[in-house]
């Protein structure tokens, strides 16, 4: 599993109010290449470790975590410097390795300064950053609303296909990253199980 994050994504604080800046934690299966959204109020530890418990409490218990490096984050100087900032804190990382520990999951860092290795998530937040800007035009929605449209750009990022796609009407629909999710993926197994049995 890749972890990355992306923003500031704003969200409306209410009428009259400064609009609140806010995170989205990106959780990318290295098999599967599933996406999982995670909206993160601000960048302190305690909502850092937030997302992966969140995370784990939904789709299981995971073997692996995969992050960028710290020298990787160099850029975050300006664009997340509060991101740069937590990851260079002792203390951080020491509550991280207890999370990791805790719940029985190796942290893998990437190499330093080589932000091409495990580039799947780096697609993934450009194509979530693209529908974000589509969606809402920079302009700032309620943390329920982002939360909705999270996981409406998660289906749809799921949904895409990761085989070739056939030219035969009666073959089977793709498969998709969105079928090991769900209980689609056991009727799809079901299928092409009864056709292999059909045919042969």
């Amino acid at each position: 599993m890749g972890i990355n994050y992306f923003g500031p994504v704003y969200i409306s604080a209410g009428r009259r109010k400064a609009a609140l800046k806010t995170f989205v934690a990106v959780f990318v299966c290295m098999c599967t290449k599933a996406v999982h959204f995670e909206h993160v109020a601000d960048l302190s530890t305690k909502r850092f470790l937030q997302a992966p418990r969140r995370f784990l409490g939904r789709r299981g218990r995971i073997p692996d975590i995969y992050w960028d490096n710290v020298t990787n984050f160099v850029g975050a100087r300006n664009q997340l410097p509060e991101l740069f900032q937590l990851l260079k804190d002792p203390a951080h990382r020491e509550k991280v390795s207890r999370l990791c520990t805790d719940e029985e999951i190796r942290w893998h860092f990437n190499p330093p300064r080589a932000p091409h290795v495990h580039s799947s998530w780096e697609a993934t937040v450009h194509s979530a950053k693209l529908h974000l800007l589509r969606m809402l035009g920079g302009q700032p929605e309620g943390a329920e609303d982002l939360a909705t449209l999270l996981v409406q750009i998660e289906t749809c990022l799921n949904s895409r296909p990761l085989i070739h796609l056939s030219d035969d009407p009666l073959d089977f629909a793709p498969l998709t990253a969105g079928l090991f999710l769900t209980s689609e993926w056991l009727q799809y197994q079901k299928k092409v199980l009864l056709r292999f049995q059909l045919t042969a």
